[in-house]
């Protein structure tokens, strides 16, 4: 479940690092995962036991950082050649 919200949140975090902070579009990047990984949880059937929420807070803040570092190499290695 950890791996599915991280990878979940890996083009999300991608996203919110191409937009300006604050901005709408930037608030849809962080908030649209969250009803698709509350139906995970619900589908997957892993309860609402609490040593789930840290996990899964990590793999979310983790995915979105990632996405977001992912975003400043891709701008960095392919818009730097031009």
């Amino acid at each position: 479940m950890a791996l599915a919200v991280f990878c979940l949140n890996l083009p999300f975090g991608f996203w919110r690092a191409g937009v300006k902070k604050f901005a709408f579009a930037w608030f849809l990047a962080i908030h649209l995962p969250v009803p698709l990984i509350l139906a995970l949880r619900l589908h997957s059937g892993i309860g609402w036991q609490l040593i789930t929420f840290p996990v899964l807070i990590v793999a979310f803040f983790t995915g979105q950082f990632l996405g977001g570092k992912l975003h400043l190499w891709w701008k960095g290695k392919f818009l730097s050649s031009e």
